[in-house]
């Protein structure tokens, strides 16, 4: 998304939720090192108190979590705009064969969204936080538990499970990295914007698909990168087993994307586990209830010592 796309989009939510005005503040581009060159990472940091880090679902970008946010006093919400999402560059010279299917398509993978949240800590000098995910976004946070655990004081998955790709979730990437090539980002994202959001959403608020389907502005290359790094990201079902911290669970009982008894698997974790089925929520369940996430959220974080 350009710079000028963003500042329009963050003025239109401004003047329609006036509350953010005092309270969410944009940051410019961290520019991060690494193999991919020149990527910058945008994100907002807003609030006082107990740092949270919020990793947004794909193909939206960090004001998914706003409404939330919104609703939740006592944090600082770090919410950064995943690499080649919203604000943020995808950067050049992406990994390309990983996944045998699609043997051309380039590959974000999940190693990579992980490594620039923690540039994105070293950054900031935040030692550890509390970290919340949506589906892709809960994906890293199984890499970052991997990767640097001492720096997680609690893990939130929201419509996110451990399971990797099984055959049909594979050919379905395949499928939509095709679509993409042949028609553009558009016939893909219409339909996730009407699919992925619950039904009961959609009937009290019908115009949650339109308020979503603005915010999915990945570029082609973008959309196909993301789509082969999902499907060849590990399986974290073995991680689940090593995961010592508090974790709440929220699913989602109209997510056709996201199982319910996937998500179950997090309650191995042997820090802990809270487990919340939303029956009429969808993918997308932070947007469509933010204030029923927001109040567990809240009362989960409690429990923590930070």
């Amino acid at each position: 998304m350009s710079r000028q796309r963003r500042s329009a989009l963050d003025r239109a939510f401004t003047e329609l939720n006036p509350r953010s005005q005092n309270r969410d503040r944009g940051h410019p581009a961290i520019e991060l090192s690494g193999s991919q060159s020149n990527r910058g990472l945008e994100y907002r940091d807003s609030g006082s108190g107990v740092p949270v880090v919020f990793l947004h679902p794909t193909p939206l970008d960090r004001d998914y979590w706003r409404p939330l946010i919104e609703c939740v006093g006592g944090i600082r919400a770090i919410a950064p705009d995943l690499r080649g999402h919203g604000g943020s560059e995808l950067g050049e010279h992406l990994p390309v064969g990983l996944f045998a299917r699609v043997p051309d398509a380039p590959v974000l993978t999940i190693p990579d969204l992980a490594a620039d949240v923690i540039a994105l800590l070293d950054a900031l000098r935040l030692p550890q936080a509390v970290f919340a995910g949506c589906s892709i976004g809960g994906y890293v946070l199984f890499e970052l538990w991997r990767r640097a655990r001492e720096r997680i004081s609690g893990l939130v998955f929201i419509c996110s499970k451990p399971q990797p790709d099984a055959e049909a979730g594979l050919a379905k990437r395949v499928a939509n990295i095709a679509s993409v090539r042949e028609a553009g980002t558009g016939p893909l994202f219409d339909g996730m914007a009407k699919s992925l959001i619950g039904a009961a959403a959609q009937t009290r608020r019908p115009e949650i698909v339109n308020e979503l389907r603005a915010h999915m502005t990945l570029a082609a290359e973008a959309a196909v990168a993301v789509q082969a790094g999902l499907a060849v990201r590990p399986d974290s079902v073995p991680t689940v087993a090593s995961i010592d911290v508090p974790v709440l669970a929220i699913a989602g009982g109209e997510d056709p994307a996201v199982n319910a008894e996937e998500m179950k698997a997090l309650l191995a974790a042997p820090g802990g586990c809270e487990y919340h089925l939303l029956p009429d929520a969808g993918h997308f369940a932070a947007y469509e209830q933010p204030d029923k996430i927001a109040s567990l959220l809240a009362d989960w974080l409690k429990q923590l010592d930070v």
